[in-house]
């Protein structure tokens, strides 16, 4: 079996925290480039708890060229891993086939866990390990998708939200489902329906096969595959710039959460992530909150 691959997605521009980012740091850098929750950094500190299963040699990076330095500021001590500049933002679906196309033409067939880079993680052995068994499963079933899901505590809005289907015989130590359907930022009711119904936050960290994330992206943002499948041609010669300026100044924006995940029909599922584990910190609010956590020694939630 072919070790996995770690795509960190660290190309957001943070707007809704700049006004906190700027009031902490002086600057309105994005958060991914805060050491919001400790001395490290957020990217610093998903790298780190990555390196503890996926080596750094086989971690892909998805930033901005407009984000250059802060990039070379956290990555200056691994130099061996991918950095992928895109030259605008495109959307996370943009982000997501980038890495899958360099990934499938590096290592054909090889799956990957796909992490976003702006949340707050406790127990990160546990949450590691439970990356590990669905990374595991899409190697062995490669035309899978599974995302991580984690159990709610309260009827968060902010939120995405997926409804767990049936179960998939797997053997695996996490509950796995199929998912029924996701929703996003649902209004109070309906949040505290899905969470009286035992649904899942959307975690978006997800494992696949490179392969089953551009089967995906054929079938639902054809345009925006199709030209991101001709970067890998230019790749390593002078033009490779070029290429890529020009692949995304006529490619389409698009969320690879709604404009594929929701919607492809290739079998997507969801590895149950036990409660306490995980938070988004993607507002000022949640921010503070996980600050305060943190400053305090305790686990989330208190």
């Amino acid at each position: 079996m072919k070790s996995p691959w770690a795509v960190v997605l660290a190309g957001g521009e943070g707007v809704r925290l700049r006004p906190l980012t700027r009031r902490l740091f002086g600057q309105p850098r994005p958060k991914q480039f805060c050491p919001l929750l400790g001395p490290r950094t957020l990217l610093r500190q998903t790298l780190d708890r990555i390196e503890s299963t996926i080596p750094v040699e086989r971690t892909v990076v998805v930033g901005m060229e407009s984000h250059a330095e802060f990039l070379a500021r956290d990555l200056g001590e691994r130099p061996r891993a991918t950095v992928l500049k895109q030259p605008i933002g495109r959307g996370t679906a943009a982000a997501v086939l980038l890495a899958a196309q360099w990934i499938e033409a590096h290592d054909p067939g090889a799956p990957a866990v796909f992490f976003p880079c702006d949340h707050f993680i406790a127990r990160e052995g546990e949450f590691m390990a439970q990356v590990a068994e669905v990374a595991g499963f899409v190697q062995r079933r490669r035309q899978w998708i599974v995302l991580l899901g984690a159990q709610p505590d309260e009827p968060e809005v902010e939120y995405g939200w997926i409804r767990p289907g049936p179960a998939v015989e797997c053997g695996l130590h996490w509950p796995l489902h199929r998912v029924a359907r996701f929703q996003e930022k649902p209004s109070r009711e309906a949040a505290q329906a899905m969470w009286r119904d035992g649904c899942l936050w959307n975690t978006f960290v997800f494992a696949a096969s490179a392969a089953a994330v551009l089967d995906a992206g054929r079938e639902c943002v054809p345009s925006l595959t199709g030209r991101l499948a001709r970067l890998p041609a230019f790749w390593g010669s002078e033009h490779e710039a070029w290429a890529m300026h020009h692949a995304y100044a006529l490619a389409p924006t698009a969320s690879f959460s709604r404009g594929v995940l929701e919607i492809c029909t290739g079998p997507v599922a969801v590895s149950t992530l036990p409660a306490g584990i995980w938070r988004d910190i993607g507002s000022p609010e949640r921010a503070i909150r996980a600050m305060a956590r943190v400053a305090g020694g305790r686990a989330w939630p208190s």
